[in-house]
């Protein structure tokens, strides 16, 4: 996630560096053809103006589709929080030697409440490490130009600025050895977590640490979890239809193809400084168009590890150190920062 106010010229540079070149020398190009009058067809402004309009109202759909399924991601996110807050507050309120006729000790009780707390972090972690599996339609598992453009934005402004092997190493950590050698290979490992977690509960009905009620009440917040771990996996798994990304992305093509054949005439009109006039004006019509484009198709998939992502690691870690002081825990790990203004 972005996280600077401003997004200063020299980023969008970097990011958009070969779209102005391509379109500076097709502008460049159709000036050259023609002032040497190697082409005289001239396209008047109107029916192109038409054509703009048009593909603007259908790139601005694509656009606000996307920006749904990445709103609808973020607070699908912070229902994870929530829940998970509200997990916590269960946990260390629900699990007692209350119903018990040969009462648990302290120590014991700690240990099921840790036990409970850290299987759901590993959880958090296992779901985010899930979401970031690239799909066919993601830009990463394009072929050429676009698949290498993704892997350095994700390198320079995605996951490469965390070190991402969080879910192995957190995973061990919060996880039973014998059960994170035994969740670590099904297909869904964070679907075999929750379940886990009805086990468990099960089991401390059985011994008394809580009653019907309460196993009752936390069994429904482990059910919301799947429901917001379906909810993701939804965005995750369908796409942004492609027949309305794919033809915007014509449509533009389109709209730049024939741009020239009207704008740089009509520029040539007023004299010798209108040909050189007409090559950054038309590259710039061009460039408008294009990130129109190029920021709805990197906003449809919000799960993709690059700058306009879900900062999953930081929800992550923001209930992690919520849930571990609920424990009593001191010796916490620190809050993700945002680095080069993106917070992952």
């Amino acid at each position: 996630m972005l996280v600077r106010k401003q997004v200063s010229i020299i980023r969008v540079l970097a990011w958009t560096w070969h779209h102005v070149f391509w379109l500076l020398g097709l502008s460049g190009l159709f000036a050259f053809l023609y002032v040497n009058n190697y082409i005289t067809i001239s396209i008047p402004w109107l029916p192109i103006s038409v054509i703009g309009t048009a593909v603007a109202f259908y790139v601005g759909f694509k656009n606000n589709s996307a920006y749904d399924r990445m709103w609808e991601a973020r607070k699908i996110w912070g229902g994870i929080v929530n829940d998970s807050r509200t997990w916590g507050m269960m946990v260390d309120g629900y699990v007692t030697s209350l119903f018990q006729d040969q009462k648990a000790s302290a120590d014991e009780i700690r240990e099921i409440k840790k036990r409970l707390i850290y299987r759901h972090i590993g959880w958090l972690y296992a779901h985010r490490s899930q979401l970031l599996v690239a799909t066919s339609w993601e830009h990463i598992s394009q072929g050429g130009l676009v698949a290498r453009s993704a892997r350095y934005y994700q390198k320079k402004f995605g996951i490469g600025l965390v070190d991402d092997e969080v879910t192995r190493t957190e995973l061990k950590l919060f996880l039973p050895k014998d059960e994170h050698d035994r969740l670590i290979g099904h297909v869904n490992t964070a679907t075999q977590i929750i379940n886990e977690q009805s086990r468990d509960l099960k089991d401390l009905r059985a011994r008394g640490f809580i009653d019907d009620f309460r196993h009752m009440e936390m069994g429904n917040v482990l059910k919301s979890f799947y429901t917001l771990q379906g909810k993701n996996e939804r965005i995750k798994k369908f796409p942004l239809p492609r027949q309305y990304a794919n033809m915007s992305f014509i449509f533009v093509g389109i709209f730049i193809f024939l741009l020239p054949f009207s704008m740089i005439p009509e520029l040539m009109k007023v004299g010798d400084w209108g040909f050189w006039l007409s090559i950054p004006l038309t590259a710039l019509i061009g460039w408008v168009y294009v990130m129109m484009e190029v920021i709805g198709d990197y906003s449809e998939n919000p799960f993709q590890g690059m700058a306009n992502d879900i900062p999953m690691l930081s929800l992550c870690r923001v209930i992690e150190i919520d849930l571990r002081e609920m424990l009593g825990e001191t010796e916490l790990p620190p809050s993700i920062q945002a680095k080069n203004g993106v917070l992952m």
